[in-house]
């Protein structure tokens, strides 16, 4: 892994984590849940778990335009929520 790799790495996460403290606190809290989840569990591959991340991160920042709660948006078992987006990964 080169250098610049690692110090875009570190920007893309950064940003990530902006995006994830721009939210409410209800959504912070259960991403922060569903992060550990994944860092425990999740998929192998730090790219695809990326991926997912930001996707739940799209998903967070589209219900709560809408107004939603955060369990509305995933459901109320929030382990389930996070095995069904890892269905196909390998973890």
């Amino acid at each position: 892994m080169r250098i610049q790799d690692i110090i875009e790495g570190k920007k893309e996460w950064r940003a990530h984590v902006a995006r994830v403290k721009g939210l409410p606190e209800d959504y912070q809290i259960v991403y922060k849940e569903i992060q550990k989840y994944f860092f425990k569990v999740g998929p192998v591959e730090l790219t695809a778990g990326m991926s997912v991340l930001s996707g739940i991160v799209d998903l967070f920042e589209e219900g709560a335009a809408l107004g939603k709660g955060v369990l509305d948006v995933t459901g109320g078992d929030v382990a389930a929520f996070c095995d069904e987006l890892m269905n196909n990964s390998k973890t």
